[in-house]
């Protein structure tokens, strides 16, 4: 079970939702508005690995940051190329053990995911 929950700051529901869950294969849980017309805050899941997103401007300021460890970032790296989300740089080898890539989203949070070079994913 994840016991922290990352929460990142949208501003546009509908460019926030094609993002993650059109491009980058996130599914949502659940969303929650106490109106209909009022932001929203929702959580969003891949393989396990889940994150709040919120509209509400208390909880947090656009431009965070989260890193996902992964089994197979060239994997993702493809399925996010093919639903037309481009990370900011090609994949690359670091020179602290991992293979990674940075995706930003409409609100300039920036998603790092990387793999363990040496024997999969890094122990957490």
């Amino acid at each position: 079970m994840q016991r922290v929950f990352p929460t990142l700051r949208i501003t546009a529901y509908e460019k926030s939702k094609l993002f993650y869950i059109d491009g980058l294969g996130f599914h949502i849980d659940w969303e929650h508005r106490f109106e209909p017309h009022l932001p929203v805050f929702m959580q969003i899941t891949r393989d396990g690995m889940s994150l709040f997103l919120s509209q509400h401007s208390g909880d947090c300021h656009v431009g965070g940051a989260v890193y996902f460890f992964i089994d197979d970032v060239d994997q993702w790296h493809r399925s996010f190329l093919q639903h037309g989300v481009h990370p900011e740089k090609p994949l690359q080898n670091t020179s602290y053990g991992l293979r990674e890539m940075c995706v930003v989203d409409p609100d300039g949070n920036r998603l790092r995911f990387g793999t363990n070079l040496k024997n999969g994913a890094p122990e957490i």
